[in-house]
């Protein structure tokens, strides 16, 4: 190979590599979408782990079978309590009455807490000495009765309210079926007793307080009416109402006399004053006015005639002088009568202004004595009706007395007991479809949730998905697990089978067939990547030791020499080789000597047996100088190798903890990150791919190693794998 090529391929690996680098710069932050669960992956971790809830459920069910064989039959009495809203009737002086409010759950919650009060419990509870029996102890021990200074509670005692219901039923639950009818029965009727006892004592409590109270009231009752019979005598009167009456009539009379009394004298003062100024129609008005009409009357006549006689007569002539006799006459007795007129009006109008004078005075007279009355009716009425008020709440306390003391004895509860309890035929507990119920329910809930949790709590790598949600990259290629693999890569060349042979389904070369085709589908995976460009270098590391690198980049390197292409193998764990084990091969020279310069490295490289393809450079001595070693001349070695092989495979140390790793990253094309599934920890992938991302280096993906079908969904096809197989090799 002339020097010229060399130096173009070197070139050529330059210009990639930093191409390479570029893109990693910048894609080095992707913006990794928020992990989601798929609802596939639970359901699989159910079908993973159904054997383990299976048994869970079925120790569950024993258990509880057996528990309950074994528990004591509990027998249930329930007494019915009816409770009317009714107020209770009594003898005498009370009406039922039913409550028209809207708290009948307020009642019934209040009655149902009576029920368990101390007051009703402690008799039954004494009587049938409730308490040994529910705490086990021996009937008749002095430590089971119950304390004064205690309240008597019974657990086995339940009260409920059925809805829309005015009932309580009162249960009690023994061993004793007779037991727990007594205890129910019993209850009911302590709260019977209760109830009357609550409403006598109330009843005779009032009793004695009226009592009490009724010497105070008599006392008030006969100073009020005493007082009342003072003031009678004081007004001289028996009724002071009646005479307020009177007057009030009396007055109201005077005042209508004096009002006509006031217009009869306007009138004749009216007539009187016409009178005296001469008014011939004013003494017509007056009483005598008929008579005067008649004078005028005959005056006018007399007149006329005079006024004829004057005509035919003279002056001497006697029917003239009659006539004239009688004019004069006449005149004399109308002047006459006009002045009796005038007396007769002066006289009346006399007499009307006396007797509106007396009206007057009578009706100021009888409006003081009225005014004088009226304001002692006041007080009259404001005593009289203090002691009839006096008398009447004396009355009525006096009738509620003895109603009291009747109705205190006579009892008419509203609680009366619908139906006693009755000694129950079949136990209620325990009760074995329930208790195999809830033991399943409990059971399969238990263990699913613990299923899921301990999946949850899991920080290890365990599938492709898993790897994309929280890692933020791929997963290049997955290995499964080859059981007795003793470390050795003679078995993967055991695998491949002549023609017409057949190997049993499980055995070693079966899974080592397998391995070797998951190898091949690796290969392919790492080299056909990309094809911009052509990946020449390769460095295998992973995160901490037992990783299955060595053994991975060993079968790595096989596999592309059998392709024909010259491959070189580099065993770069300097600290712990174990490619020379691998390959069977001395390590008394190799790497190290190349690094410190001892040797060329071709005069290190060995071909293993039956692989012309393949070269490996061994690490030789372990050295605690790696770090130092391997910054000196790798990169330089890098490239004389890669002028020489197609491809250039360099095992690495892991990543964490050691410095070396981080020098090989930058001198390759590409770096394998190796893992162990199920065993190696989240965290520390993610810090080495960090690491790896600060330093620029093309991180290829993860490998995926010693993977089965329990451990995810994903890796289902392995299962089918070895029957594929059997049937191609059996054809």
């Amino acid at each position: 190979m002339s020097i010229e090529r060399i130096e173009r391929d070197r070139n050529e690996r330059s210009l990639t590599a930093a191409e390479t680098r570029s893109a990693v710069v910048s894609a080095h932050e992707p913006e990794v979408e928020t992990p989601v669960v798929p609802l596939s992956h639970y359901l699989w971790v159910l079908k993973r782990n159904r054997w383990a809830i299976a048994g869970v459920v079925l120790a569950s069910l024993v258990g509880t079978l057996v528990v309950t064989s074994h528990m004591t039959p509990i027998y249930e009495s329930t007494a019915t309590v009816d409770i009317d809203r009714q107020t209770p009737q009594g003898v005498i002086g009370q009406e039922s009455m039913r409550s028209t409010m809207n708290d009948a759950d307020q009642f019934l919650a209040t009655q149902v807490r009576l029920v368990q009060s101390d007051s009703v419990l402690r008799p039954v509870a004494v009587k049938h000495d409730l308490l040994a029996h529910e705490r086990g102890g021996r009937k008749g021990d002095e430590t089971t009765s119950p304390s004064p200074d205690t309240p008597v509670q019974l657990k086995h005692l339940k009260v409920s309210r059925p809805p829309n219901t005015y009932l309580l039923l009162i249960s009690y639950r023994s061993p004793d079926p007779r037991l727990a009818a007594n205890v129910a029965n019993g209850v009911a009727q302590s709260y019977l007793e209760h109830t009357y006892n609550i409403r006598y004592r109330s009843s005779a409590s009032l009793s004695v307080f009226m009592e009490k109270q009724i010497e105070e009231l008599r006392a008030k009752m006969e100073r009020s009416s005493g007082a009342l019979i003072q003031f009678e005598r004081e007004m001289n009167v028996i009724s002071p109402e009646e005479k307020t009456n009177i007057l009030s009539s009396r007055l109201l009379q005077l005042n209508t006399e004096y009002t006509a009394a006031q217009g009869d004298r306007v009138r004749k003062e009216a007539a009187l004053n016409s009178v005296k100024n001469g008014s011939i129609e004013a003494a017509q008005a007056s009483t005598q006015g008929e008579s005067l009409r008649k004078l005028l009357d005959r005056a006018g006549e007399a007149e006329e005639k005079f006024s004829q006689g004057r005509l035919h007569f003279g002056a001497n002539h006697p029917e003239y002088r009659k006539a004239a006799e009688t004019v004069t006459e006449l005149n004399r007795q109308i002047n006459k009568m006009k002045q009796t007129i005038a007396k007769r009006v002066e006289t009346e109008y006399q007499e009307a202004t006396a007797r509106e004078g007396m009206l007057q005075r009578a009706v100021g007279e009888t409006k003081q004595e009225f005014d004088r009355l009226n304001a002692r009716s006041f007080e009259y009425q404001s005593l009289k009706r203090e002691a009839e008020a006096d008398k009447k709440l004396y009355e009525e306390l006096v009738r509620k007395i003895k109603e009291a003391g009747i109705n205190a004895s006579f009892q008419n509860s509203a609680i009366r007991i619908a139906d006693l309890a009755r000694p129950g035929e079949k136990p209620v507990a325990p009760n074995l479809k329930i208790n195999l119920l809830i033991a399943l329910l409990a059971s399969l809930f238990l263990a699913v949730t613990g299923a899921i949790v301990a999946d949850l709590l899991d920080n290890t790598i365990r599938d492709p998905e898993q790897v994309a949600r929280t890692l933020g990259t791929e997963v290049i290629g997955t290995l499964p697990v080859v059981k007795d693999w003793r470390g050795r890569l003679g078995l993967v060349s055991a695998a491949r089978l002549l023609p017409g042979s057949a190997a049993a389904p499980n055995s070693a070369e079966h899974m080592a067939s397998g391995y070797d085709e998951s190898i091949r589908t690796l290969r392919n995976s790492i080299l056909l990547t990309d094809f911009d460009q052509r990946l020449r270098s390769l460095l295998v590391t992973s995160a901490s030791p037992g990783e299955g690198k060595s053994t991975i980049a060993a079968h790595l390197a096989a596999s592309h020499a059998e392709q024909n292409h010259k491959t070189l193998l580099i065993d770069g764990d300097l600290r712990r080789p174990s490619v020379h084990k691998r390959f069977k091969i001395r390590s008394d020279r190799g790497l190290t000597n190349v690094l410190l310069g001892e040797m060329d490295w071709r005069e290190a490289v060995v071909t293993p047996d039956e692989q012309p393809n393949l070269r490996i450079l061994p690490a030789g001595p372990p050295s605690r100088r790696a770090g130092d070693l391997v910054g000196r001349g790798l990169h330089d070695l890098m490239e004389e190798a890669l002028a020489e092989y197609d491809l250039v495979i360099l095992d690495g140390p892991p990543l964490l903890g050691f410095a070396e790793p981080l020098q090989m990253a930058t001198t390759v094309d590409g770096v394998v990150v190796v893992t162990r599934a199920g065993a190696t920890n989240r965290q520390q992938v993610a810090t080495v791919l960090a690491t790896l991302n600060r330093l620029r280096a093309n991180v290829l993906g993860l490998v995926l190693n010693q993977v089965h079908r329990g451990m995810s969904d994903s890796y289902t096809y392995y299962g089918y794998y070895g029957k594929y197989y059997a049937q191609r090799t059996a054809s």
